[in-house]
């Protein structure tokens, strides 16, 4: 069973941001061997969630993991994206969807946060 991926991120009103977006998107999918990949917004750009389902459900993708592109588990995650997998896989009988953990909490963040900090600082 093909496995898909969707990057999903918040989405912003200045284009640049989802671009940026879609370029990390697309580096993670590469270094992961992920051929089967598609990058979503929540608001404010496209495609949505349901858009990357379908593009992934059409390519035969038959599960599908979510990788929040969000810092941490604010109301987006915690409602917002259950309800929107809820809706997708009601619409998709057989089609399995879950969510990986946001970004916070893992255990690079606090380097990545001294890195930005010393190189401000230099």
């Amino acid at each position: 069973m093909p496995q898909g991926i969707i990057f999903f991120a918040h989405g912003s009103t200045v284009g640049s941001a989802n671009e940026a977006v879609h370029a990390i998107a697309g580096q993670a999918a590469a270094q992961g061997r992920f051929p089967l990949y598609e990058t979503a917004f929540l608001e404010c750009a496209q495609p949505d969630l349901a858009a990357a389902v379908e593009a992934l459900f059409a390519r035969g993708a038959s599960k599908i993991l979510v990788v929040p592109y969000f810092l941490t588990l604010g109301i987006h995650l915690q409602r917002d994206l259950p309800r929107m997998v809820r809706d997708i896989e009601a619409n998709h009988p057989g089609l399995e969807i879950t969510v990986a953990p946001p970004l916070d909490g893992h255990p690079a963040l606090p380097a990545i946060l001294v890195e930005r900090a010393k190189a401000a600082l230099a």
